[in-house]
């Protein structure tokens, strides 16, 4: 199979991490393959942010999960058991929003063309995570923390910028099965 498309075949979302540390030559030949990716007129809106340390890590994970929380308190009336499944997994695991993985990358976008091209940018880490030997995840929860004067300190983060992401990066210690997929709606014309 051609290494690419094998790549977006396999790839999944780990959310069990080795503590090993990621190399940082790694980390900077994923970042320059989200570099690399296209940006609408060629704006490539991103920066990047790589969270290692643990303090840093240990803030974010306390300031992400009570937003977390709150936002899955909106099931609760209309979806109980899909809310009490996912608090029960709030409750289980030490780190339910970015998964105790070594590493944290933050894609930041500014401009009115970050919300087309910054995805671009993070679709490209996780495919070269993956073709690295690396797991990858990106946890959209994992934004929740731009409230944080801190928090945006630490990240720099400006007014006008985004998070997305983040992505998870890591060895996995476990890679998960392929999840079924529905057959693509496609129509011809």
């Amino acid at each position: 199979m051609n290494p690419v498309l094998e790549a977006i075949a396999k790839r999944r979302s780990v959310r069990s991490y080795d503590s090993k540390p990621v190399p940082r030559a790694i980390i900077q030949t994923i970042i320059q393959a989200g570099n690399e990716a296209p940006s609408s007129i060629n704006t490539q809106p991103w920066r990047f942010v790589v969270v290692e340390d643990k303090k840093v890590h240990q803030r974010l994970l306390e300031t992400a999960l009570p937003n977390a929380k709150a936002f899955f308190r909106s099931i609760q009336e209309t979806d109980p058991l899909k809310y009490a499944s996912i608090m029960r997994r709030f409750e289980e695991v030490e780190d339910p929003i970015y998964y105790s993985a070594p590493v944290i990358l933050f894609v930041i976008g500014r401009g009115v063309y970050a919300d087309h091209s910054c995805p671009l940018a993070c679709q490209n880490i996780m495919l070269a995570a993956y073709a690295l030997g690396l797991g990858s995840c990106w946890v959209g929860l994992g934004s929740m923390v731009t409230a944080d004067a801190g928090v945006r300190k630490i990240l720099e983060l400006e007014d006008d910028e985004k998070i997305f992401g983040p992505i998870l990066l890591g060895y996995p210690k476990v890679y998960p099965d392929p999840p079924d997929k529905k057959a693509p709606t496609v129509k011809w014309i």
